[in-house]
């Protein structure tokens, strides 16, 4: 498929994306473009929110512990 050298980068946009699911799939399409989002907000600020001071085998035995209230 030809594109204009100036094409405006919606058009750019659409064409490529037309593409890569015609070639790759709609679902192998997202996969490689979600290389590309960088996300948002402040993962450590987040984490210390979430769990403190709370170490791996304290989140994971806060994990079992709600496996084994729910399975009540």
């Amino acid at each position: 498929m030809t594109i204009a050298a100036n094409a405006p980068l919606a058009e750019v946009t659409t064409v490529a994306l037309r593409v890569l699911i015609q070639e790759m799939g709609a679902v192998n399409t997202a996969r490689f473009l979600n290389q590309f989002t960088t996300g948002y907000g402040d993962y450590t600020k987040d984490k210390e929110r979430l769990f403190g001071t709370m170490t791996v085998d304290d989140i994971a035995q806060a994990i079992l512990n709600q496996k084994k209230i729910a399975s009540s």
